[in-house]
């Protein structure tokens, strides 16, 4: 079995604590490497590398463009590295192969993105509208970050994360989630070669509560950046205020993928199924609400129904399989309950319903893609995160009611528009309460854009050049060019 440490100042270090946890291969249901079960005395002494590295070792002098360079080295043995990190994901969090290796290829391009960007942060020189002032404003890194990172893509948040603070000059301790903290402890090796200094990057691991709560509560700590749950984020944030942190949150969602009677129906089913039983749907990004036009609901239905059905479980290593395992025992029994209450609530199951047993899913987490109709709108199938492969299928009339049923949810991360009517598009995307909208297609993301979500989804944003404006602060400088004394020192000038 493997046994893993923190690593912190540069180094692979026991827990204060002498304690481990197992962590299970969903798949198997076996544990198959222990790490850390770090305490406060860990967070302590990871942020307090983080901050003499931030305040007064070689990262603190480093240019911007040596920076970048660094980032760029990360970037390529990322990519050296990628099929061996993506593996031990697969291990760790039961997600396909074919996914995890997927992400892994594309995730230097986030490390190489804000190499880039590193040194094209900016200020200005303000024409001020007072005589004899040179007045410029400028962009200074917030300081020491903590990441909390969740299971679903582990290393894809650090890069979401940890890209733009590191290009913005900030130092950062991970918190990966207890469920899947191995490639981050493995990626945190590459940093070391890549020629980071000691310090700078840090990953400590344990349950939340003790050393994720350590670490939002640390006064040297000056940002959390957290993916997971609304619940936990709203504690987060909470707790944050006190202390008067920097917060990004990344949170939940009950996405809307809606479908017109206009569009491509075969790519629009595609669509759907990619966007609730792709990943086992354990995805913020889930679209777990399927709005039908009335007119085309059975026969889209069926469709949608039929490619689920068609949808191979098993082990996720091989190329075959399209669904995996539920990566933890907690949301798999939180998936079936949620399956219940939909049969309890009147909604009518027309594709699984269930756990899924068979000699080759020995590890007992699989659930089956699941599809319920006659749902209405005010039931908890509807309006509650399963965080799982069930879909609630609503009908819709028109354009109208379309956007009065999606905006209907505490949720804004995302939402899917399914028509060949361009106007349509243009204004559904405008209506729309979401961060991010997808015309005619779904789960598309990119180093460009910003992710991020709008009411309890959420508050700022990951990649794209916006985030980076989540790790700076903004200094304003005001320098008197007079040689005269101010003609009424006690007013304000």
């Amino acid at each position: 079995m493997k046994i893993y440490q923190h690593y912190i100042d540069g180094q692979y270090v026991d827990p204060n604590n002498g304690q481990w946890i197992d962590s299970f291969d969903p798949y198997r249901g076996t544990a198959w490497a222990q790490i850390p079960k770090g305490c406060a005395k860990d967070a302590d002494r990871a942020v307090a590398a983080a901050d003499r590295a931030m305040r007064d070792g070689p990262w603190s002098q480093m240019t911007a463009t040596a920076r970048g360079k660094l980032l760029f080295k990360l970037a390529d043995l990322l990519a050296a590295n990628g099929r061996r990190l993506a593996e031990i994901e697969v291990r760790d969090n039961g997600k396909l192969f074919a996914e995890m290796n997927g992400q892994l290829n594309y995730l230097p391009e986030w490390w190489r993105y804000f190499g880039g960007l590193a040194d094209k942060i900016e200020g200005a020189v303000m024409p001020i509208d007072k005589p004899d002032v040179f007045a410029f404003t400028k962009h200074e890194p917030v300081g020491v970050v903590a990441a909390l990172t969740a299971w679903n893509s582990p290393l894809m948040f650090v890069a979401w994360k940890c890209a733009p603070a590191l290009a913005a000059g900030c130092t950062v301790v991970i918190k990966p989630s207890e469920f899947a903290s191995a490639s981050t402890l493995e990626f945190a090796a590459l940093t070391k070669e890549a020629g980071f200094p000691d310090g700078v990057f840090n990953v400590v691991t344990g349950l939340g509560a003790e050393i994720g709560s350590a670490l939002v509560d640390h006064p040297k700590v000056a940002k959390i950046t957290f993916t997971g749950s609304d619940a936990t984020g709203a504690r987060i944030y909470a707790q944050a205020a006190r202390t008067m942190k920097r917060v990004s949150l990344e949170l939940g969602g009950k996405s809307p993928n809606i479908v017109f009677e206009d569009c491509d129906l075969a790519q629009a089913a595609a669509g759907v199924v990619s966007g609730i039983f792709a990943a086992t749907g354990q995805t913020c990004i889930a679209g777990s609400r399927l709005l039908v036009q009335n007119s085309i609901k059975e026969a889209f239905s069926e469709k949608v129904a039929a490619l689920g059905r068609a949808a191979r479980k098993g082990d996720p290593m091989l190329p075959e399989t399209n669904i995996g395992p539920v990566t933890t025992a907690p949301q798999y029994r939180k998936i079936l309950d949620y399956i219940d209450i939909a049969k309890s609530e009147g909604a009518r199951c027309i594709l699984g319903g269930g756990p899924a047993t068979a000699p080759d899913l020995p590890g007992g987490q699989f659930v089956e893609p699941t599809i319920f109709v006659d749902v209405t709108p005010d039931m908890r199938i509807a309006r509650e995160e399963v965080f799982g492969p069930v879909l609630s299928i609503i009908g819709f009339e028109d354009e109208a009611e379309a956007i009065r049923l999606a905006n209907d949810t505490i949720y804004g991360l995302a939402a899917g528009v399914w028509t060949k009517n361009i106007g349509r598009a243009v204004r559904m995307s405008s209506a729309l309460k979401a961060g991010t909208i997808w015309v005619n297609t779904y789960r598309a993301v990119s180093f460009m854009m910003p992710f991020g979500g709008m009411k309890h989804s959420g508050i700022g944003r990951e990649s794209g050049m916006e985030s980076i404006r989540e790790y700076l602060e903004t200094k304003s400088v005001w320098i008197s060019t007079s040689e005269a004394p101010p003609a009424h020192p006690f007013v304000m000038r």
